[in-house]
């Protein structure tokens, strides 16, 4: 039986990754080393007895002795490292996003060449690791492009791909890097890119306050987008099926600009009798979208066996079904995005 240690298990990612895990047989424990010890997340996908098999220990992945007196007393079979400080943290506390992001993965590597029994290592980087979509001729882009990240948050995330890659030189157990890029649905409450997930909030807490509630997209152009469980069933395949080697993946996910977004969103809350609660607009003179879309996915497809890609507008019709139940029950966090 695999015994997993997660690192940012209790965040958006790692709360639906651990949902999905937790429907193989094949796992018969979760570690989960969390600062905060916040399980509200997890109960948003596992009800609120949480499943036995899950265990926590509290951990901040800056602490570098503790993560090795950690990692070393659980010894687990395989490792998924979430934990990390999102770009708008990285923007306002570059030394402490360093610390995080890069010191902490580091020092999760070093521990982890000193296991007896880890069997996979998967890391969660970021399309973010990629240049500006004006770097790029291609009309879709695959993982071995030349990488030049346009912020700090993709720099420490492209640094951690380096890491990652030494330490499969090193040691030779399979380890895995995926690209996520825009994740929106259930659980995503926070990150620059949660503006799409806030879109649908807004419809669902307007409709149950019955007044309508405005929201202006803080950024303009294409997106690529992944829907939620989609993202959690990616993480949960690479760590469990078959896998020699390293490798970098771009997630599964589809590329439409913003604005055909917004729109298949409002044909949704039609359908769904809430048509009357769509307000959208993009702010004037908005940023373009920093990171880059028409991203390629056939390289993890091929690798992995069944993995979900849930289409645009399903995703969202089933995002709102979810926020207005937790509207309705006083449990959905409605903010305006990230700047």
């Amino acid at each position: 039986m695999h015994k997993i240690f997660i690192t940012g298990g209790t965040g958006c990612i790692g709360s639906v990754t651990i949902f999905k895990l937790l429907q193989s047989q094949e796992v018969g424990k979760i570690v989960i080393a969390t600062r905060s010890n916040n399980a509200d997340p997890l109960k948003l996908w596992l009800g609120e007895d949480l499943d036995p098999r899950l265990e926590f220990v509290t951990l901040d992945v800056s602490n570098y002795a503790e993560i090795e007196r950690v990692l070393l007393e659980v010894n687990p079979t395989h490792i998924i490292h979430l934990g990390a400080y999102q770009s708008p943290d990285c923007s306002r506390d570059h030394i402490g996003g360093m610390e995080i992001n890069t010191g902490g993965t580091m020092a999760l590597f070093d521990a982890a060449e000193k296991l007896t029994d880890l069997q996979r290592f998967v890391f969660a980087s970021s399309a973010a690791v990629y240049g500006m979509r004006s770097l790029y001729s291609q009309d879709i882009i695959p993982e071995d492009v030349p990488l030049a990240p346009p912020n700090h948050y993709g720099i420490w995330k492209l640094a951690g791909e380096h890491l990652a890659r030494l330490f499969y030189g090193n040691t030779k157990v399979p380890t895995i890097c995926l690209r996520i890029n825009t994740t929106y649905g259930k659980g995503r409450d926070k990150g620059k890119t949660s503006a799409p997930t806030n879109a649908l909030k807004a419809i669902a807490m307007g409709a149950v306050k019955g007044e309508l509630m405005t929201f202006e997209m803080p950024y303009q152009g294409k997106e690529n987008y992944h829907f939620v469980e989609d993202v959690g069933a990616q993480f949960a395949a690479v760590t469990l099926q078959p896998y020699k080697g390293f490798g970098a993946f771009n997630i599964q996910g589809e590329t439409i600009p913003i604005r055909s977004f917004l729109e298949l969103v409002k044909q949704e809350a039609i359908a769904l009798d809430m048509g009357d609660y769509v307000d959208f607009s993009i702010v004037e003179n908005a940023p373009p979208n920093l990171f880059i879309c028409d991203l390629d996915h056939k390289k993890i497809a091929s690798t992995f066996k069944n993995l979900p890609l849930t289409d645009i507008s399903e995703g969202i019709r089933k995002s709102i079904l979810e926020f207005k139940k937790m509207a309705e029950n006083g449990t959905l966090e409605y903010s305006t995005p990230a700047s």
